[in-house]
């Protein structure tokens, strides 16, 4: 054997382990780096020295030259199937196992009342195959077919990543024949769905039949980027190798030899009764499962009783699949009604005829959208197939349209010149019927349902929204939530289950009610939360035992009974000057993130400046466009929103004025804000040339009556002309760009964007972030070419190790800080 020869030979043995310990250990010891270039080191090689190729090579696993077709392949030992068992569970949740106790009493019979051990184990919603190896190389892998007759689909079982191309462990067996079931893990069937979505194609309906399709493409590369997986569930043939005596042995030697198995969802027991306690264990863990399964095996575990009972039909006498209780039911669509989340989404909800189906009676099923419920073409009144998988929210799979209720109407015929006259033309003749359905197409209703704000839904989402905000009773305990977190008004200790309490007992309503807050209505609270704890708990609770309350704080008839109350009020007031940049984020409007936030601060220095920013400016400041513009624009608008501030600044809150660093005459160009006005469109050419024509002023705009056609139809608009007026008393008070005022901002860093990494040595990262920001320049998240500077710190990671690839410069925190003192 030559050194090229023994070079592939060892790689391949090397990328084998390691594929191994990857994809069945899960207990990778070399990075995916690493892996990498071991592979394409070998690819290298074969395609040098294809002669060389073994025959387990891990190259096989991205697929080979498409095929014409599947030949065909005859089982030596059947692939049979299983006889069904059912347990029924009641609405109380409790199975009947009555056809689990006839399979066990049938099994004992015919073992002559000798005692018996069972094997329970998934039941996988897949597709089962056959794989044949001979001197631990696999040579056919063939799909279940008829039973007596399967395809050969060894190219495309090749590239399924933790099926072993050669055997592991010292014992390996001279031919072996191993049966399993290929799958799609669900992580994976979504990405899938996914990526079938952005390329346009047709998406699949379930992991199973993902699974199927993938692994009969005659494309193998196909195959290779569908993400398969193999589970080994038995052994048909065996010659050589270790004996088992049980199925149990069997399933530790597939292990032994390479193979995954559902580890932590089979189990062996001495009788039935914990078999089907077992059971109903899986049928609870079932929607937690990375893969999907429909029941659960259950075997004799002895491999010699096995024989004994032999089989019947097509169907082994000691094995059976136990199913899992029915997910899909019918039932008739009553009333479709509005859900309002707690984010303002809007979803419709089928109120549903009563239906027991997945182990729970189900009277609503969600449907997602507008846009899914009139695809699915869901109307009231409908007999829909519902479905319910685990703790998932029943949804509406599909409407049955023959049972559709119709409507009988008449329409009027139109009869020629001769005979509209005609007193002898019958009544049919004038008028004919039609069926319609009895009940129109489904639509969103325009208005909330719960506070009366506009439903609206942006161009480009599915998803519809209430434009309510703290004014919609459903969004008001996010709402708080949000208010009150660390990167917002950051008011310690006052925490997401406190606030729930408090929106739940109707105590707290707006912003501003977090303020009126006092030790009698927090102990109030926390009495109701208490006595309802108490209702759940056992009545022999030990006196002393400490009452868990909210975000971790505990009482005891030991404890104060005001310190934890005056500690949140302490929270509430030191939260009352907050930076502006932190109280606009606080108040949760559409779009406005952290970083939003902060330009609005950095343009306009104090809220009230914000407050009265016109839709037009604040379309042209960076980072902010017309979706977003319009959203803060709206918001201000509303006069509830505008009391809501008023309120917070009557109870003492005072977001703090801050120097401008966002020169709004830079941003705010008459050719810009004109091209951003609602409803006009118009290039920034052409609006700069609108401007030269009205004298470059904004009364020109409002006046001039000599002005293209299209201009004097958009501000004709009353609210056009309104909003054209506002842009005019802006413009007159903007401050120039001299104006801005910049002295202390430290020279350099406008416009420069950094990267922190790693721990600075006297500054945290908020603060160094906001002094970055605060002098003009941009924080990032993650670092690439368009990066200036990385500030790293102490145990800076990947972060630092791309900036020096990418030639970056990086800077230490003593270097950042001679920027702010010279």
């Amino acid at each position: 054997m030559n050194a090229t020869e023994q070079k592939i030979k060892n790689l391949t043995t090397l990328l084998n382990r390691y594929a191994y310990e990857y994809y069945t250990l899960d207990a990778p010891t070399v990075p995916d780096a690493e892996y990498d270039r071991l592979f394409r080191e070998l690819e290298a090689l074969e395609a040098a020295h294809p002669d060389l190729k073994q025959p387990d090579s891990p190259t096989q696993r991205v697929g080979g030259a498409a095929l014409d077709g599947f030949a065909s392949v005859r089982h030596t030992v059947p692939m049979l199937s299983l006889n069904n068992a059912f347990s029924p569970q009641n609405e109380e949740g409790v199975f009947d196992h009555k056809e689990m106790y006839a399979f066990d009493e049938r099994v004992r019979g015919g073992l002559n009342g000798t005692a018996v051990e069972y094997v329970i184990e998934p039941k996988f919603d897949g597709l089962a195959i056959s794989l044949l190896y001979r001197n631990g190389v696999l040579v056919q892998a063939a799909t279940r077919g008829d039973g007596a007759n399967g395809e050969d689909v060894t190219q495309n079982v090749k590239t399924i990543a933790n099926i072993p191309l050669r055997l592991h462990g010292d014992n390996v067996p001279k031919l072996i024949e191993v049966r399993g079931e290929v799958l799609m893990l669900k992580a994976d069937f979504a990405a899938l769905n996914q990526r079938q979505t952005e390329q346009n194609q047709k998406t699949f309906a379930n992991p199973r039949n993902a699974a199927a399709g993938s692994l009969r493409q005659l494309d193998s590369k196909i195959t290779a980027q569908r993400k398969l997986h193999f589970f080994a569930y038995g052994i048909a043939q065996q010659e050589g190798g270790f004996v088992s005596q049980e199925h149990i042995q069997e399933l530790a030697y597939l292990s032994e030899l390479g193979f995954s198995l559902p580890y932590g969802q089979f189990g062996c027991f001495p009788n039935i009764s914990e078999v089907l306690a077992f059971y109903e264990q899986m049928q609870q863990k079932r929607s937690s499962l990375p893969y999907e399964i429909d029941g659960m095996v259950v075997k004799v575990n002895s491999l010699a009783q096995q024989e004994t009972l032999g089989f019947i039909s097509r169907a082994p006498r000691w094995a059976i699949a136990h199913k899992f209780p029915a997910e899909e039911a019918l039932t008739v669509v009553e009333a479709i009604d509005v859900q309002v989340g707690r984010t303002g989404a809007v979803t419709p909800v089928a109120r549903l005829q009563p239906v027991f189906v997945g182990g729970v009676t189900v009277t609503n099923a969600t449907l997602h959208n507008e846009g899914e419920a009139q695809r699915k073409d869901v109307r009231i009144g409908d007999t829909v197939i519902v479905r319910r998988a685990g703790d998932v929210i029943p949804e509406v799979v599909r409407v049955v349209f023959d049972r559709r209720p119709m409507q009988t109407i008449e329409t009027q015929n139109h009869l020629s010149d001769s005979r509209q006259d005609d007193l002898f033309a019958t009544p049919s003749e004038n008028t004919s019927t039609a069926t319609e359905p009895l009940y129109p197409q489904y639509r969103l209703p325009e208005h909330c349902p719960i506070c009366g704000s506009d439903i609206e839904r942006e161009e480009g989402e599915a998803v519809a929204r209430c434009s309510g905000g703290m004014l919609c009773q459903a969004q008001r305990a996010q709402g708080l939530i949000h208010f009150a977190s660390r990167k917002t008004m950051d008011i310690d200790g006052l925490g997401q289950r406190q606030i729930e309490q408090l929106v739940a007992q109707d105590l707290v309503r707006h912003f501003a009610d977090l303020y009126r807050l006092d030790i009698a209505t927090l102990q109030k609270m926390k009495e109701n939360a208490e006595q309802a704890e108490t209702q759940t708990n056992t009545e022999d609770m030990p006196s002393e035992t400490p009452l868990i309350f909210s975000d971790g704080l505990k009482s005891s008839k030991k404890a104060s009974p005001t310190k934890w109350a005056q500690n949140i009020l302490d929270g509430i007031e030191a939260s009352k000057q907050p930076d502006l940049a932190r109280f606009l984020f606080a108040l949760g409007i559409r779009h406005v993130g952290e970083r939003t936030a902060k330009s609005l601060a950095q343009a306009f220095g104090d809220l009230e400046k914000v407050r009265h920013a016109p839709e037009p400016v604040l379309a042209c400041l960076p980072d902010i466009g017309s979706v977003v513009a319009h959203s803060i624009a709206r918001f201000f608008a509303q006069p509830e929103q505008q009391n809501m501030i008023d309120e917070l600044l009557a109870v003492g809150v005072a977001p703090q004025t801050q120097t401008t660093s966002l020169p709004l005459a830079q941003y705010v160009t008459p050719e810009r804000w004109i091209n951003r006005l609602p409803g006009f469109k118009i290039s920034e050419k052409k609006a700069a040339a609108l401007w030269d024509l009205a004298g470059k002023s904004a009364d020109g705009l409002i006046l001039d009556k000599a002005l293209p056609a299209e201009w004097q139809q958009w501000r004709s608009i009353p609210a056009n002309l309104s909003l054209l007026t506002v842009m005019r008393q802006f413009l007159q008070h903007m401050p120039s760009e001299t104006d801005t005022i910049t002295e202390s901002r430290p020279s350099g860093l406008s416009g420069k964007t950094f990267v922190l990494t790693g721990t600075l040595p006297t500054l945290k990262r908020d603060k160094a972030q906001a002094m970055i920001e605060a002098a003009g320049g941009k924080v990032s998240g993650s670092v690439s070419k368009k990066t200036d500077f990385v500030v790293a710190g102490e145990a800076a990671g990947s972060k630092l190790e791309k900036a020096h690839a990418l030639g970056v410069a990086v800077i230490s925190e003593a270097e950042l800080l001679t920027w702010f003192n010279p």
